[in-house]
């Protein structure tokens, strides 16, 4: 999978992780997906290196959107975490 398709399953991890996480962001929409590009890195890196699962084969793989939404989920529960309450 290319860098391209990890970009396109970011933009709809993030979309996803809004979606099951809702509420206010302190950065709105723009933030949101560029934490959901940046988690399913993240997440796809944690499950190939720690979890030793290969998730980088296909884009429909379900190993790669768990991994993707849940480095997303992460990432958008720590930026609330530690900039919460800059938006009003």
């Amino acid at each position: 999978m290319g860098i391209v398709a990890w970009i396109v399953l970011g933009l709809v991890a993030g979309a996803l992780a809004k979606l099951l996480l809702p509420g206010r962001d302190p950065g709105g929409l723009v933030v949101t997906t560029l934490i959901g590009i940046a988690g399913s890195f993240v997440g796809g890196w944690i499950a190939s290196h720690f979890l030793h699962r290969q998730v980088a084969a296909h884009f429909f793989d379900l190993a790669t959107w768990v991994s993707a939404i849940g480095g997303a989920l992460v990432l958008l529960i720590l930026y609330r975490i530690f900039f919460g309450n800059s938006r009003s």
